[in-house]
């Protein structure tokens, strides 16, 4: 699972109070205060934060009020550390500016931060892109700017950024294709969701090392490739979730032995549940609601152990074991399935059931017909 935000300030504030115990690891004498006056590493992220704070044209909490003065490591936000490479010198590891209502951009001058290796704004107003000299920020490790108004295409920075485990830029404007890269990139979380990103899902997919992928809200042409199956060991959570994907469910989906989250809801997915899903050991939610997918429910998915939230309401399925009512949660409502309340009327089952039967090939694409 990927490493979580709070464990990360856990260890920055670690590191934070060894040096400010004047004792650092490697350092044979106390260390004086430590600030933009005598400090280079410092004064550059003096010179990175105010311009920052010049760009930010809101700041309604006053957030940044303090930025003010040589000593960074006081300012609101901000979190210094020792430097990895010089453990007597002090760093700035990591701004929060989480929730802050802040509006403006985000400066060149962030490049400056180069030891920083957590950078979060998400719940502003930051809009613009992400700056051109991120790449800069060579040990950044989680980077969040989530529900901002940012705009432009996918910033292609995040792929030369070599430490990065964690990217979170949901809830923006940003638009056009999603480099194939990201998913060759050893990440742990990719957030993507909610923006107006329009691609098809490379054959490279199943390179990713990610444990959570989000990709819901977005436009997903072409199929789910085959290639899913070659996350077994990484994936825990997927979401595709009203993504525009209208193909079958691939039979490769059923090696993903860790997954515990899998939603496709309100999408266009057609044929039937494949068999090899009995495979998903680790599932406990599943929704496949809102889609095209008829037939019968395979046993093996309401056997799954750790299955406990189950919901394919909303398709054509026309039978369904009697396990899956044991489920603490499921929902077959308008469905086409016989004795059970709350389905679709008889003749939209009727006229679904006169339609051409979906071919789907071998990878869960629609099969052409010549």
């Amino acid at each position: 699972m990927p490493t979580t935000p709070l464990l990360l300030a856990a260890v920055l504030l670690l590191s934070a109070a060894l040096l400010c115990s004047g004792h650092p690891p490697g350092c044979p004498v106390p260390l004086p205060t430590q600030t933009a006056d005598n400090n280079p590493r410092l004064q550059r992220a003096y010179v990175a934060l105010q311009a920052l704070k010049k760009a930010i044209t809101d700041d309604p909490k006053n957030l940044t009020q303090g930025w003010c003065g040589p000593d960074v490591c006081a300012y609101f936000g901000v979190f210094c550390a020792a430097s990895l490479d010089d453990p007597c010198a002090r760093t700035v590891a990591g701004v929060d500016l989480n929730h802050g209502d802040l509006a403006g951009t985000l400066p060149f001058e962030l490049g400056l931060l180069t030891d920083i290796a957590v950078l979060h704004l998400n719940s502003n107003r930051f809009a613009g892109g992400l700056p051109d000299s991120l790449p800069k920020l060579s040990l950044l490790y989680e980077l969040d700017v989530s529900n901002n108004r940012l705009s432009g295409g996918f910033p292609q920075h995040i792929l030369c950024l070599p430490n990065v485990k964690f990217v979170d830029i949901r809830f923006n404007n940003l638009c056009g294709p999603v480099p194939p890269a990201i998913f060759d990139k050893k990440i742990d979380a990719l957030f993507i969701n909610n923006n107006h990103f329009d691609f098809e899902l490379p054959d490279n997919f199943g390179n990713s090392t990610a444990s959570v992928i989000v990709l819901a809200n977005i436009r997903l042409r072409g199929c789910i490739p085959s290639s899913i199956g070659r996350m077994g060991g990484t994936l825990n959570e997927l979401v595709l979730l009203n993504s525009g994907i209208r193909s079958c469910i691939p039979p490769e989906i059923g090696a993903l032995r860790e997954l515990t989250v899998l939603d496709v809801s309100f999408n266009q997915l057609q044929g039937q549940l494949p068999e090899s899903m009995a495979g998903l050991r680790s599932l406990e939610q599943l929704d496949v609601a809102h889609n095209e997918l008829s037939g019968h429910i395979p046993e093996g998915i309401c056997a799954l152990p750790r299955l406990s939230n189950f919901t394919y309401s909303f398709n054509y399925f026309c039978g369904e074991p009697e396990r899956c009512a044991t489920l603490r949660r499921n929902d077959d409502r308008q469905n086409c399935i016989a004795g059970k309340p709350d389905q679709r009327p008889t003749d939209q089952c009727m006229a679904f059931l006169h339609r051409p039967p979906v071919h789907c090939d071998g990878h869960g694409c629609f099969a052409q017909h010549y």
